[in-house]
């Protein structure tokens, strides 16, 4: 029998997370200081669908007309509501000749800089194929009750000559996005413009002259307020600092274990990156000297697919193909709790306007006037109910039942005195 160690989970802060699955599947998860912070699923949107698969999402958690979007395994673009799953419309991925199977969506990002108050709003939606078509979509006006959208004119551009795009990540400004794959390296471009500024460069061959062939899975900037730093995954298991002012080649490599690196996820310091493998080890690095902080206690069974820092709680949240979504605390490295949602877990993001408390009932009273009539008609409809009177039926047929008793016992005494 293997060992195994058992893990008290504390219970996690107030949050709220929405999970998406390769069946389709939105479920939101929820965790209440009244719950002792145990995170359970409260709802789940959807129905099981193999062919609606979620391939990447995005969330704009603005106060006044959040907004999710989901791209989909059959080419779809949904746009829901995060706070109720209302889809608010559907757009299509025109990929041209090639199907979606063929060239399906790696990347998503919807934009924040939007605040429209309106009730028509409207939002912009960058998407990128593994086949290397980016393409920026800015849907101009769209009402969720009817479903009717306008979207103008769509940008698109190749990123890409030769390989496959596997990640992509646009800045916090949303003036700059990254792309990078198989056969890819990693190429930043300006999206006012559509114009690469950068490209990075593979690194040499080692001392015995073997090259790493060039393989990204992730990709995340270091910084909200600098978007020349940025941090990479590899397949070949390494984490690598670039910085695009100062040379195209990576400024540090960190190797981590044995199995490629499939997500990382950026601190709010600016420093601290948080890396999961395809064997379910997920840990924290300190960028600046490429020193491993630690691993996080309680090991994954299945490769980790999304990591993503909850933006007030010191608190990041992963899931992957073992159908577990995880809550830990960046500080101690503890799981906080963990849920097990039946499906393999493909994306995960926090919901920053969940509030802890539950919204009360509020019944108004109804005026005194008001209250004296509703008295008055009460007595009233009691004087004027009737006076209950007991039935005689019951009696009579209580009278008739002796009588036929007494008739019986007289016939059977009759009967035995001829015998």
């Amino acid at each position: 029998m293997p060992r195994t160690t058992t893990i008290d989970c504390p219970g996690c802060p107030p949050l709220r997370a929405l999970t998406f699955d390769v069946l389709g599947l939105v479920k939101v998860i929820e965790a209440r200081s009244k719950q002792d912070g145990v995170a359970k699923v409260v709802e789940r949107w959807g129905d099981p669908d193999s062919s609606k698969g979620v391939l990447a999402a995005s969330i704009n958690d603005r106060k006044s007309n959040p907004l999710l979007a989901v791209a989909r395994k059959n080419g779809a673009i949904e746009v829901l509501s995060p706070v109720t799953g209302e889809l608010c419309f559907s757009i299509s991925d025109d990929g041209g000749d090639a199907s979606p199977v063929d060239d399906p969506i790696a990347g998503l990002h919807l934009f924040k800089k939007q605040t429209v108050e309106s009730p028509s709003r409207s939002c912009t939606v960058l998407t990128c194929t593994t086949k290397g078509k980016a393409s920026l979509r800015r849907v101009e006006d769209f009402d969720s009750h009817t479903g009717s959208v306008s979207c103008a004119t769509p940008e698109t551009w190749s990123v890409c000559g030769s390989g496959a795009i596997c990640c992509s990540k646009v800045h916090a400004d949303e003036g700059y996005s990254m792309f990078g794959g198989k056969g890819v390296e990693v190429n930043m471009w300006d999206l006012e413009k559509t114009s690469k500024i950068w490209s990075a460069k593979s690194p040499p061959a080692n001392n015995l002259g073997i090259f790493t062939p060039t393989w990204f899975t992730s990709l995340t900037f270091l910084s909200k307020d600098d978007h020349r730093k940025f941090v990479a995954g590899t397949s070949n298991h390494q984490v690598r600092l670039y910085d695009t002012s100062a040379q195209r080649r990576p400024v540090i490599s960190i190797d981590f274990r044995e199995t490629p690196i499939k997500s990382v996820a950026e601190d709010l310091d600016g420093h601290t990156i948080y890396a999961g493998n395809g064997s379910g080890d997920l840990a924290s690095f300190d960028i600046r000297t490429g020193k491993l902080l630690g691993c996080f206690l309680g090991k994954c069974s299945g490769s980790i697919r999304s990591i993503t820092r909850h933006p007030e709680h010191s608190v990041i949240a992963s899931c992957g193909l073992d159908s577990y979504v995880r809550f830990w605390d960046i500080n101690s490295r503890q799981l906080l709790s963990a849920v097990f949602l039946k499906q393999h877990l493909t994306n995960v993001v926090f919901d920053s306007n969940f509030s802890d408390e539950e919204t009360p009932i509020i019944t108004t009273d109804p005026p005194k006037n008001e209250i004296q009539v509703n008295e008055e008609q009460h007595q009233n409809d009691e004087d004027a109910l009737p006076v209950k009177r007991k039935k005689k039926a019951s009696k009579e047929k209580s009278e008739v039942k002796k009588k036929k008793s007494k008739k019986e016992k007289k016939v059977k005494g009759e009967v035995h005195v001829d015998e």
